[in-house]
């Protein structure tokens, strides 16, 4: 059994052949964490879940802030009510900052927090964004006493890994630790405890070196989580347990 604990599933890239994609997903027990970017996707990424292997999040993407308000934020606040009942519904995301966008960080800063105070509210975990802005969206953490959620596509220094596991964080490895020039987070990979790292495919994006400049799938979580086993000298089983492990301390709901 995989775990993929960051895609977009919903994304356009994947309705010509979405179909087909789960059935090899089933095929090898590929379970999917569907995250959301704005809030008219909120109904796909929901009916997406129906299927057995799919789980989802409902949030606001910091790229995605640009022209929400806090009309958007009730929007979600009314989705989350509605279901937090749903066994599939996992938390708040995908949210956080980005310090290499255009647009305006006032904006980006002023939805993040929004959202943080609803994950505070219905105490839920978050999926966080984090490029180029670690020590920012970990201030709003600490302010907002969120301690549950995975720091996705993780690329900081050891420091600041430390410092979000401290908060209660767990950090997301996918296509980055694929590329062998990519040294710092392969080696950052390597030396952070296993109970501290989940894996992840950000398909369509983040494609891993064998899928270079091509469309990322789900499927190549298997890969990802071998390459992960030859940073770390440990075997697939050891792997998918501890990772396993990790993911049920932070969602008691999941079932697989």
């Amino acid at each position: 059994m995989y775990i993929d604990t960051h895609c977009h599933f919903d994304a356009l890239e994947f309705d010509k052949d979405r179909h087909q994609i789960y059935q090899e997903l089933e095929k090898h027990s590929i379970y999917l964490f569907c995250m959301n970017v704005e809030t008219l996707n909120f109904n796909k990424v929901i009916e997406l879940s129906k299927l057995k292997n799919i789980y989802f999040c409902l949030g606001i993407h910091p790229l995605y802030s640009k022209n929400c308000s806090q009309k958007d934020i009730q929007i979600l606040q009314e989705y989350i009510k509605h279901n937090l009942n749903n066994p599939k519904f996992l938390g708040i995301g995908e949210i956080g900052l980005d310090g290499i966008s255009d647009i305006d960080f006032k904006q980006q800063i002023f939805i993040y927090e929004q959202q943080l105070k609803l994950a505070k509210q219905f105490d839920l975990p978050v999926f966080l964004h984090i490029r180029k802005a670690q020590d920012q969206v970990l201030k709003y953490l600490r302010q907002y006493d969120i301690t549950k959620g995975i720091a996705h596509a993780f690329n900081g220094s050891f420091q600041q890994a430390n410092n979000y596991i401290n908060q209660g964080f767990k950090l997301g490895f996918g296509g980055n630790i694929t590329f062998e020039r990519a040294l710092n987070i392969r080696k950052l990979a390597a030396e952070i405890d296993i109970a501290n790292i989940v894996l992840e495919t950000d398909a369509p994006d983040m494609s891993p070196s064998w899928d270079y400049k091509q469309r990322n799938t789900p499927l190549n979580i298997i890969k990802i989580a071998e390459v992960m086993c030859d940073l770390k000298q440990i075997n697939l089983e050891d792997l998918n347990k501890s990772i396993n492990k990790n993911i049920t301390d932070l969602f008691s709901k999941i079932i697989f």
